[in-house]
């Protein structure tokens, strides 16, 4: 390309952020026609875009080695130097970047357009002030234009990654060290673009898209961006200072350096640059020339013949190597292109197909093929071979095997690697399609293998972000850095989005962060959720407060729960029913939520007990309780309203019935086990009993209270003292009894002869709901000896030898379950573990008799089965009669707390039966017939219920210690009423 003598040629030089390549695109607009040369593929599509935007695509050509945008009339061309048409005749001609004449690799190719490619009219050089000494030799009429940096460049030294400033490029020389940056990034800022020379201007540009919206606030990238690429960088740092040239490691040259640096400002905004990493700190010398823009001028430019001879291969291979005696020029090391070319024509097969001029420049265009795949040069050799065959042979590449290979590759799956080597593969096939004549189709292979490379390209843009970008961290610290105002969405399932991405789940009133965040990633989510969430977390309290106690609830462990959430826990208090509510809210929430859901919690949980303790409650702030009565209120308060009798024996013993009859009033029910208040038995009261006794004990974890209706249940292994009583249970053997069903089963008991022995009724079986062999563990845990035996099983009796029914008078008379305690105390009120024997009373007997026998009426009570055996003896002949298990119960305590109590009208270790011991059967016990003892005289059940009473004016003397019962009738016992009447009768 040939200018006119009067053509202008001029060099624009000058450090970066001067406006050069604006100056040239400027320049070259105001002409009809003209070419621009640009240094990489990227910043060529860039100047592309900006032209298109200002001329319209119609009259702009991008020409690269892999991309060939032509319109018919094209008047502008942007291409890479190595791309540029040499028989345009521009009006205009520009050379980027021309101090690249000095690079090892690519420098001949530059030096070849500084020397050859001019315009019709105005040709332009831009590149480093480097240059100005080489290109007045070897330029003689050039003009200099020296522009001066818009912007200061400032030193600022080493800094950690973690506080790399925003708007920051990291630069590294190496596809590892890179990624490695990248993934560090993520972790601490949310993410990094990566911008590299091999990615497509498809998957560059949409990764700078990342950086320049905001997306992300750093750019990993290799020195490809000081070529010209502008981006919004304040702070360039290099993570390295060396580098692969392609031969060695080298050390960065200080224009290097500064091509790099000088990315950071733009325009008037200053810049700065630095190190991080395992990057050493820079020289204070090579960093005040960097500031400075002071370097070295270049000396030596790279230069390969560009007058080629095709005559045959060796006269092609020596025109290449052909030396120069100009003192600014240095041959060029070997290229790829000239060592394919080598290797190739020392192969037989390709050698015998040079036997032309045509074959050897066909061989040469195949060899300028760049080596994209990166690959060895032997198999890249083998490529170029197998192409030149067809194209030598068909003059085409057959479309079915560059169908195959383009196939093979058009696989948009894999991780990073794989997707950039696929897309590296797939530039060689575009470089084919877009040389003219080597397809049959050109438009069809280049569309196909283009949309192959956009699919390849997108495909690496989404596996670089999803792998280095954290989407949701970097849009939220980029709308916390604008400090927008946040909205947090919280679906039905409690998912709580910012600005569309979801950071993690409310419950109640604490976030609970996505569990995919990493610890770096958590402060971030953690200041973005609360900026979001306080309007909700307000929003949410207010409802909450507002909210009837119906939709909270306490849980077995002292959780506190609103509808499904939880959103506190009951911690110990100063009184055992005063637990206090702890609420769960974060505290970025205010101090204002936090106050809000505590008080509702209070005030649920003091309602709670108000409801389900109020019998024990009421009983506490009576007043007309006082003396000893007062204190067995009180030991009723703190056992939450449960009391083993033994723990309370003596104060029990030394109530007078006008007490028990305050406390009576208000539910308490005096057992011969245990001192309770029935209504908190209930399944409510004793879950909320079992959690107050929890927090009183201080238990990190709370025992379950028992499943409701049960009245036994299995003995809980390792349970913490008193846990048994707490549910409402006494221990007995393997099982534990409801203690209400075990007074009532200790009511049935006191009429049996626990001296001589009985068997337990089908009402006793009843009642505990257990077979007999469970009966009878229950009963040895209670204190008695079970006897098993075997006997032949004896008929039902028929319906008309039935006990008649109760009568509705006498049913009316029986006491309900409600009032048992009264009926229990009829006796003297054991203590735990008494022997409920034949000695016990109901209540309208006279205090003077307790102790006395009172005829059963069971004597005979085998006597039917007798009487009926003998009348159904079948002959010897016939099968043996069915056998059936039965147990023989008598008192046997075994250790203190089963001792037999000394009872009233008991004297030393005498009977008041006279020690007959007489048995339900009628028979004599164990211990035979002895002497009555100090025991007062009288008759034993035995003799019948139609026994003689002594006169009630002649009581025999007893030595009780129990104070003489009071004259007073309780109004609320109606066993004390009927006596009364009696009496006055």
């Amino acid at each position: 390309m040939r200018s006119s003598s009067n053509a202008r040629i001029a060099a624009i030089l000058g450090p970066t952020n001067t406006g050069k390549t604006h100056y040239a695109i400027e320049r070259m607009l105001a002409h009809r026609t003209g070419v621009i040369g640009l240094p990489l593929r990227l910043l060529a599509r860039e100047v592309y875009d900006k032209i298109v935007a200002l001329k319209g695509p119609s009259v702009v050509a991008l020409v690269t080695g892999e991309e060939r945008i032509v319109p018919p009339r094209a008047a502008y061309w942007v291409c890479t130097v190595e791309a540029m048409p040499t028989n345009q005749g521009a009006d205009f001609l520009a050379i980027d970047e021309i101090q690249l004449c000095a690079d090892p690799e690519r420098g001949h190719v530059f030096t070849d357009r500084l020397l050859h490619a001019r315009g019709l009219h105005e040709t332009l050089f831009m590149g480093a002030g480097t240059m100005r000494n080489a290109i007045a030799e070897l330029i003689p009429h050039c003009e200099f234009m020296h522009r001066e940096r818009f912007s200061q460049l400032v030193y600022a030294g080493s800094k950690k990654l973690s506080r790399m400033p925003g708007r920051s490029a990291i630069v590294g020389f190496s596809v590892e060290n890179l990624y490695a940056i990248a993934e560090l990034l993520r972790r601490q800022r949310g993410g990094a673009a990566v911008v590299m020379g091999a990615l497509s201007p498809r998957t560059r540009n949409a990764q700078v898209e990342l950086y320049q919206n905001g997306d992300v606030d750093v750019l990993v990238a290799t020195d490809a961006i000081g070529m010209g690429l502008n981006l919004d960088i304040k702070h360039v740092a290099f993570s390295g200072l060396r580098k692969f040239d392609g031969l060695k490691m080298r050390d960065l040259w200080p224009n290097e350096l500064a091509q790099i640096a000088g990315r950071a400002g733009r325009h008037t905004q200053d810049g700065s640059f630095g190190v991080t990493g395992e990057a050493p700190p820079l020289d204070e010398g090579l960093a005040e020339a960097i500031m400075d823009h002071r370097f070295a001028p270049v000396r030596k430019l790279m230069w390969r013949n560009s007058a080629l001879e095709f005559g045959s291969a060796e006269r092609l291979i020596a025109s290449l190597e052909e030396r120069t005696d100009d003192e600014w020029l240095t041959r060029a090391r070997e290229a790829d292109d000239l060592r394919a070319l080598k290797t190739l024509t020392a192969r037989p097969d390709i050698a015998q197909r040079l036997g032309d001029a045509r074959a050897v420049r066909l061989l040469w265009d195949v060899c300028n093929i760049p080596d994209f795949r990166g690959i060895s040069h032997a198999e890249h050799a083998d490529l170029l071979g197998r192409i030149f065959e067809f194209l030598h042979e068909t003059r085409r590449v057959p479309d079915d095997w560059l169908a195959r290979q383009v196939k093979r590759i058009d696989k948009p799956d894999g991780d990073i690697d794989t997707l950039s080597k696929r897309l590296a593969y797939i530039r060689t096939w575009t470089y084919v399609a877009q040389r003219t004549g080597w397809v049959d189709d050109e438009s069809h292979w280049r569309g196909a293998t283009r949309a192959v490379e956009d699919r390849l390209s997108d495909a690496l843009h989404n596996a670089l972000t999803l792998r280095f970008v954290d989407r949701r961290t970097s849009v939220l610290l980029r709308r916390l850095k604008q400090r927008e105002s946040l909205v947090a969405e919280v679906n039905e399932n409690g998912e709580v989005s910012v600005e569309g991405q979801v950071l993690g789940r409310i419950e109640g009133f604490r976030f609970r962060m996505d569990e995919s965040a990493t610890a770096d990633e958590a402060k971030t989510l953690q200041s973005a959720a609360m900026a979001a969430l306080r309007p909700e977390f307000h929003l949410r309290a207010d409802r909450m407060y507002n909210a009837p106690d119906t939709e909270f609830d306490l849980t077995e462990q002292g959780g506190l729960m609103w509808g499904d959430m939880a959103v506190g826990k009951l911690v110990k208090g100063q009184e055992p029913l005063k637990p206090v509510a702890e609420a769960f809210v974060d505290d970025e929430a205010g101090a204002e939520v936090v106050q809000k859901v505590q008080r509702r919690l209070q005030h649920f949980i003091d309602r709670r007990i108000a409801a389900q303790f109020e019998p024990l409650l009421a009983m506490s702030r009576d007043e007309a309780i006082t003396g000893l009565a007062r204190g067995v209120a009180f030991q009723l308060l703190e056992g939450f309203g449960i009391v083993p009798r033994a723990q309370i024996a003596d104060d029990i013993k030394a109530l007078d019935q006008e007490s028990r009859s305050l406390l009576r009033k208000h539910g308490v029910r005096f057992g011969q086990y245990t001192i309770f208040l029935p209504l908190l038995l209930k399944p409510a009261p004793t879950r909320l009993r079992l959690v107050l006794w929890g927090l009183a004990q201080d238990f990190d974890t709370f025992p379950d209270s028992p499943p409701p209706g049960l009245v036994t249940i299995p003995s809980v292994a390792d349970a913490p003292e008193g846990h048994a009583i707490m549910t409402g249970y006494r221990e007995a053997g393997s099982r534990a009894i409801r203690v209400d069903m075990l007074e009532r089963l200790a009511d049935m008991l006191r009429g049996e002869d626990s001296r001589g022995g009985f068997e337990a009724n089908p009402d006793m079986l009843s009642i505990t709901g257990l077979t007999l062999e469970q009966f009878a563990d229950l009963m040895g845990g209670l204190g008695y000896k079970g006897e098993r035996g075997e006997r032949a099983k004896v008929k039902a009796t028929p319906p008309a030898a039935a006990e008649p029914e109760k009568t509705a008078e006498e049913a009316s008379e029986a006491p309900s379950e409600a009032e048992a305690p009264n009926e229990a105390e009829a006796a003297s009120e054991p203590s735990e573990g008494t022997e409920p024997a034949a000695t016990e009373a109901p209540e309208t007997m006279d205090e003077d008799l307790v102790g006395l026998d009172v005829p059963t009426g069971l004597e005979n009570a085998e006597a039917p089965e007798a009487a009926s055996e003998a009348a159904n003896e079948e002959p010897a002949a016939e099968a043996p009669a069915e056998m059936e298990v039965y147990y023989t119960f008598t008192w046997a305590p075994r250790g203190r707390g089963n001792a037999r109590p000394r009872r009233d009208g008991d004297h030393g270790k005498g009977r008041a039966d006279g020690g007959q011991g007489k048995r339900a059967d009628g028979g004599q016990g164990k211990g035979g017939k002895r002497p009555s003892g100090k025991g007062a005289p009288g008759k034993h059940r035995g003799q019948g219920k139609g026994g003689n009473r002594p006169p009630r004016d002649d009581k025999p003397k007893t030595y009780s210690a129990r104070p003489e019962k009071s004259k007073k009738v309780d109004p609320d016992n109606p066993f004390a009423v009927l006596a009364a009447l009696k009496d006055k009768s």
